[in-house]
């Protein structure tokens, strides 16, 4: 698990300041916990190019259906 949560966190890393706080912070705090349909999402939302992932995450583009829970959660800032 060491392994892939290394190689998760490179993947993580964009080229947009604001993609990698978002992406990491979801890593750090909800990844492990999350059920595994929603660790995959996570992983194929990583392929998404920048300029998407950050329209997606902006709501100035529509999200895929089987994304979008994932976009909510990465986006919704968490309480306290």
């Amino acid at each position: 698990m060491a392994m892939q949560a290394g190689r998760l966190r490179w993947r993580c890393r964009r080229g947009m300041k604001e993609l990698d706080v978002l992406l990491t912070r979801y890593l750090e705090q909800c990844f492990d916990s999350a059920p595994e349909p929603e660790r995959r999402a996570f992983e194929a939302l990583l392929e998404v190019q920048d300029p998407v992932l950050y329209a997606y995450c902006l709501g100035q583009a529509p999200v895929p259906g089987h994304l979008a829970a994932l976009i909510e959660r990465i986006t919704t800032r968490p309480s306290g």
